[in-house]
């Protein structure tokens, strides 16, 4: 089990880690999402296991529930357990250009989806995609 900085939601099982430096915007990340019905698993510290090819999201204890809103303060919120991770996204990184090629990251020796969050728009909406039934296609 490793603990990470980051946030994770989930969309029906499916599960997204959102990594970057502090006030990047991961939290407001996930209330987007959470206004789309995403469930939050946690928000500042998401514990990660491996559970025999899939790796796992989970909350510690003692943060489990609540999610920080820039401006306003801590929330208590409706939470789920854990989810499977299905991509990660890392609000530090900018896309290189309008259509990139698509890439990945290594968590846990497995390796995942990776979205740059860094002023990309409707970001909220396209991992709501990408956790449901949407695909990134490869550019031709």
């Amino acid at each position: 089990m490793k603990t990470v900085h980051g946030t994770a939601v989930a969309r029906e099982g499916r599960g997204a880690l959102i990594i970057g430096a502090a006030g990047s915007g991961k939290s407001g990340l996930a209330l987007a999402l959470m206004a789309f019905n995403a469930d939050l698993i946690a928000d500042d510290a998401v514990l990660l296991s491996d559970t025999g090819g899939q790796i796992a999201l989970s909350c510690p204890p003692k943060i489990s529930g609540v999610i920080e809103a820039r401006g306003v303060g801590l929330l208590s919120v409706r939470t789920i357990d854990q989810a499977r991770l299905a991509i990660v996204v890392d609000m530090d990184k900018t896309a290189a250009q309008r259509l990139p090629v698509p890439e990945s990251t290594v968590i846990l020796g497995t390796e995942f989806p990776l979205i740059c969050g860094n002023n990309t728009p409707n970001l909220a909406a396209v991992v709501w995609c990408l956790l449901g039934d949407g695909q990134r296609l490869p550019i031709a």
